[in-house]
C-alpha cells in the first residue's frame, strides 16, 4: 500500500510541475504577454525549484518553493513587472500544483505513520512473548509408584505360605 502512494505521489508531483512550468513558461511567450524580461526569469527560476523538488519526491520543500513563487508574483505585481491577467493565470496553476502537493504530502504522512504503527507493534510483538509461550500447558501429576508386595520382601505373606504348601509335598518319598 505505501509503494502505490508513494507511485501515485510521483506521479501527481512530476504532472503538477510539468503543469506549472508549461503554464508559467506559457506566459513568457511574448511581448505582449503581460511579463517583462526579468519577471519571467525570476519566476521560472522559482518554477524550476518547485519542479526538482517534485521530482525527488520532496513534496514539502516544492511548497514551500511554490508559496515564494506566489510572493514573487505579488511582488512583480506591485513593481508593474507583471499584469494582473498574467498573475491570475499563474495562480491559477499554482493552486492545482498546490491541492497536488498537498495532497503527496498528506500520503506521505500517512505513510510514515503506518510504518511506525506497524514497528510499534513488531516492537510490542518482540517484548512480550507469545500468551503459548507465556502460560505453560498444566501437565498431570505423576502416578504414585507402586508398593512394594510385602509377601515377597519376607516370606510371610500370603504368596510365601503357598511356595512353603508347595514344598511340602515334595522330597516325601
Amino acid at each position: 500500500m505505501t509503494l502505490r502512494y508513494a507511485m501515485r505521489g510521483r506521479m501527481v508531483l512530476a504532472c503538477s510541475a510539468a503543469l506549472l512550468a508549461a503554464g508559467l513558461l506559457s506566459a513568457c511567450a511574448g511581448p505582449g504577454s503581460g511579463l517583462k524580461r526579468e519577471a519571467a526569469a525570476q519566476l521560472q527560476a522559482r518554477v524550476l525549484e518547485v519542479t526538482q523538488a517534485s521530482s525527488q519526491n520532496d513534496p514539502a520543500t516544492a511548497l514551500k518553493s511554490l508559496e515564494g513563487l506566489e510572493a514573487d508574483l505579488s511582488a512583480l505585481q506591485e513593481k508593474g513587472q507583471l499584469s494582473e491577467e498574467r498573475r491570475r493565470s499563474i495562480t491559477t496553476v499554482a493552486t492545482a500544483v498546490r491541492a497536488d502537493l498537498k495532497e503527496a504530502v498528506d500520503a506521505q504522512q500517512a505513510a510514515a505513520r503506518a510504518a511506525e504503527e506497524a514497528r510499534a507493534a513488531a516492537g510490542q510483538a518482540a517484548e512480550s512473548p507469545s500468551p503459548s509461550a507465556e502460560v505453560p500447558a498444566p501437565q498431570p501429576a505423576p502416578a504414585p509408584a507402586p508398593a512394594p508386595a510385602q509377601g515377597n520382601a519376607g516370606g510371610n505373606g500370603a504368596d510365601a505360605g503357598k511356595n512353603n504348601n508347595g514344598d511340602k509335598g515334595k522330597g516325601k518319598d
